[in-house]
């Protein structure tokens, strides 16, 4: 068996609140899933706006693999819209629930009927292939349900598919339900929205049941709860069931970052597959038996999803971790100073502090007694910021020894100071920043304030972080650590090749 997968990031996944994206930003969104390997891609819904049409068109001229799909209600309005972006199919969609029927067409199940069957010719007479789909389905009767498909199919749609639209299934009904619908002959299609935390889980009951297609979107963005995620519904299948889809699995990290990114909708570090801590380990015990044997706390390798596996510096850190860490930051330890940094460790642990790379560099260090000298160091700072004045800086640094005094504006404070310190760097060195976070440690006005940034210099990225009460000087601290840390392993590098 082999499910055929149907990306509607772009469509319900573009229903989600505050996101809106542009043609270009479609088309790139696209041609990653095209690369993933999704089936059928529903590029959006061309009746809505020239905007979404623009972005389909864009799709439908880059002769992808993918089959793509407009969404379409049963109204020729839509249909000859989806018609004029050029699409290979519809997903049209007609609402089934007495409960839609009443107070949203206020129309009746035969009004309804009819109108379902008349589009679906309609569509195929216009050589469209239609997946005809009913909305709301798992609150519709199931004896008016099964006439509409039936009805649909006799018209020629080629594909049915029925939706939970506000995530009512459990995966025993999703069994049951399912079920009798791929009695009726046509290939049928899952999609379930996450109202109560259960798409994947009624999906993949849906698959087993007899549907041969799943409806999903990257990282389950959607409206509300969002939809079934892509990347949990398609590793759960190869590595629970057995089950094969045409995705690229190995693809799964950077496409789900990628639509992060373009859509602003970030995932929770916790997120299964894709999250940032889904092959992260602190705890002692777990990241000891991880190193002896990764699949004695991974149930999938990182890399099966082009993710990464790390260990996360704290309380819960043990001594084999932290040796492995210290050793990948190329530095050698004895047993007597490593139990040293272990116990500085687990004492900013208690106090709440995940140790970066950078604290973890700066505690070695210290009890190694291998201070190096900085490369940049602030010598003075000065901000000028107010209502009507454009925020502006002033930097003096000692770059190589040399001192740079330096001015930038920005969009605030934190920005002009910044901008400052690369200016400053400009001759010296091409640092990018990458990424830049910041917390509230505590509640109140004086609370305690955690930088903390990436940085790039050539390939390399490093992160870094400053937790001071001064957004400034913890946001311009943070930076220079960064700098100061990549240009000393750089140099670092150097000597070794010279060697």
């Amino acid at each position: 068996m082999q499910v055929r997968v149907l990306d509607t990031t772009l469509r319900d996944g573009e229903q989600t609140p505050g996101v809106s994206l542009t043609p270009e930003e479609k088309l790139r969104i696209a041609l990653k899933i095209d690369d993933l390997g999704a089936d059928i891609i529903e590029a959006g819904s061309a009746i809505t706006s020239e905007g979404e049409r623009e972005g389909i068109r864009k799709i439908t001229s880059e002769g992808l693999n993918a089959e793509i799909c407009s969404f379409a209600r049963a109204v020729r309005d839509d249909i000859d819209a989806a018609l004029s972006c050029d699409v290979d199919s519809v997903h049209l969609v007609v609402p089934t629930s007495d409960l839609h029927l009443e107070h949203k067409l206020r129309k009746t199940r035969e009004e309804v009927l009819e109108q379902a069957v008349d589009c679906t010719e309609y569509a195929v007479d216009h050589g469209l292939l239609v997946e005809l789909s009913a909305e709301d389905s798992t609150r519709s009767d199931m004896e008016f349900l099964r006439r509409v498909f039936s009805e649909g199919i006799a018209a020629g749609a080629e594909r049915i598919c029925a939706c939970d639209t506000v995530g009512m299934l459990t995966p025993e009904r999703s069994y049951e339900f399912y079920g009798e619908l791929s009695e009726l002959g046509a290939p049928l299609s899952v999609h379930c929205h996450n109202d109560f935390g259960l798409a994947v889980a009624n999906s993949l009951a849906g698959l087993r049941a007899g549907a041969s297609e799943v409806h999903a979107t990257i990282n389950g963005i959607g409206e509300r709860a969002g939809n079934a995620a892509l990347e949990e519904v398609v590793v759960a299948l190869k590595s629970l069931y057995d089950v094969d889809t045409n995705i690229n699995i190995e693809m799964l990290y950077e496409t789900s970052r990628m639509v992060a990114r373009m859509t602003g909708v970030y995932l929770q570090p916790n997120k299964a597959i894709v999250g940032e801590n889904a092959f992260a380990h602190e705890s002692g015990i777990h990241a000891d038996g991880v190193l002896k044997k990764a699949e004695t706390y991974e149930p999938i390798t990182p890399e099966m999803v082009g993710h990464r596996r790390r260990f996360v510096m704290g309380k819960h850190i043990g001594t084999h971790a932290l040796r492995q860490r210290l050793d990948e930051l190329g530095m050698k330890v004895d047993e007597d100073k490593l139990m040293e940094i272990f116990r500085r460790v687990k004492a900013l642990g208690d106090m709440g502090k995940c140790v970066t790379d950078v604290d973890l560099q700066a505690i070695a260090e210290d009890v190694l007694g291998v201070m190096e000298d900085k490369v940049v160091d602030l010598e003075e700072v000065t901000i000028v910021s107010g209502n009507r004045v454009t925020p502006t800086a002033s930097v003096k640094l000692k770059v190589d020894g040399n001192e740079v005094l330096e001015a930038g504006i920005g969009v605030g404070p934190v920005d002009a100071a910044i901008v400052a310190i690369k200016k400053s760097l400009e001759d010296f060195a091409d640092i990018t920043l990458e990424e830049y976070h910041v917390d509230a440690i505590t509640g109140g006005t004086d609370a305690l304030i955690d930088v903390v940034i990436k940085l790039r210099h050539g390939d390399r990225i490093i992160s870094a972080r400053s937790t001071q009460p001064d957004i400034i000087m913890a946001s311009v601290e943070a930076f220079l650590s960064g700098v100061n840390r990549l240009l000393a392993s750089e140099a670092s590098e150097d000597q070794q090749v010279v060697r």
